[in-house]
């Protein structure tokens, strides 16, 4: 029972520092400064998960807030998209994505041919095509570049602008209609003081358990990408910023706040959310006989519904032109209050769509 207990609490710990059953502030901006990078590969997906933790927030609002360049859209961990805060951008490539660069030099050298001549030659028609304050699209960026003799054919094209965005050339701007557009980083985003490597690691650990925590040590190695021993590193620099405690034999950090832990309450989370992906053990969130159901074999996390801190269901949307419908598959059977309450936090993710929900249970 007391370990039963103890595990709730650190759920409804982890619910609350990241904002989901107490909202994280008033403006996008904060939500993402909080929870320090959100991922953002299910473009969709990242909208919600900033919509629930942000007061009146609606799909409009996080757009707003990457048109306005307070937020922006790359890829500075793990070579996943996420949402960052436009100020953490710059520390964040330097200190996480030069090592994917490292681990996917020979990679991409073999496979495509993108040595650092041929890099060279992608930078420069880059820059001259996106200069000036250009926002291409994909397919506009594409034909540019084949225009100067940049081979993009087939992934080659992918594998050079992720290159160029780990490198800090290029991010995402604002969207042109379902497309993501690119813009040169140091033209789309004002100037930043750097950091140095152990300022970094430890900016890094502070920043991620306070938005994460309780979290272990390994939970950060995962989240950042690092090795696990950089990321020792960045916990040990940021450890008299941390109050700790014990589950399992496991330390967990967190950030006092003083955020009281919420009643059990039910949540609609998105795919991706990082709730769930925020963690290298997802054991006490998900039943372990239905990991498969919530964590793809490709990888792919679904959207589900928390209750008691814990997966439930799974769910998927469909958008009509009039409505949203949503159908739920349960993990195990709900009870009549259950439904009930799913219904209204389900009506709370049409609020933000701004369409009236219709539910299947």
């Amino acid at each position: 029972m007391a370990r039963t207990s103890a595990a709730s609490s650190l759920l409804a710990r982890r619910l609350a520092t990241q904002g989901v059953s107490q909202s994280l502030g008033g403006s996008v901006l904060e939500s993402v400064r909080h929870l320090l990078a959100v991922q953002a590969q299910d473009h969709y997906a990242s909208l919600w998960a900033l919509g629930l933790r942000t007061r009146d927030a609606d799909e409009a609002t996080v757009e707003r807030a990457v048109r306005d360049r307070l937020i922006v859209r790359s890829w500075p961990m793990r070579g996943t998209l996420h949402l960052v805060a436009a100020e953490d951008l710059r520390w964040m490539l330097s200190l996480m994505a030069a090592r994917i660069i490292g681990l996917d030099r020979a990679r991409i050298e073999r496979d495509f041919g993108l040595h650092e001549q041929a890099l060279g030659r992608c930078r420069d028609a880059v820059v001259r095509v996106l200069e000036g304050g250009r926002a291409l699209s994909r397919p506009t960026l594409y034909a540019a570049l084949a225009a100067r003799g940049i081979d993009i054919a087939g992934p080659r094209g992918l594998q050079i602008l992720g290159r160029l965005a780990h490198e800090g050339l290029i991010c995402q701007g604002p969207r042109e209609g379902k497309q993501p557009t690119f813009v040169l980083l140091d033209e789309w985003l004002a100037p930043q003081p750097t950091l140095d490597r152990d300022e970094a690691l430890a900016m890094l650990a502070r920043r991620y358990v306070a938005g994460h925590g309780p979290a272990s040590v390994r939970d950060l190695a995962w989240w950042s990408g690092l090795t696990l021993s950089d990321a020792q590193r960045a916990w040990d620099l940021a450890r008299s910023d941390l109050e700790t405690l014990q589950h399992d034999g496991v330390e967990y950090a967190f950030v006092e706040r003083g955020l009281a832990e919420a009643k059990p309450a039910i949540y609609l989370l998105p795919a991706f959310d990082e709730y769930l992906v925020g963690y290298a053990d997802r054991a006490p969130m998900i039943p372990p006989q239905h990991h498969r159901r919530v964590v793809c074999a490709n990888g792919l996390f679904n959207p589900t519904v928390i209750i008691g801190g814990r997966v439930a269901a799974t769910w998927k949307r469909e958008l009509r032109k009039d409505r949203v419908d949503i159908t739920l598959a349960p993990l195990r059977a709900l009870n009549a209050s259950e439904r009930k309450a799913i219904a209204r936090a389900a009506r709370d993710y049409g609020r933000f769509l701004g369409l009236p929900v219709q539910l299947d249970t």
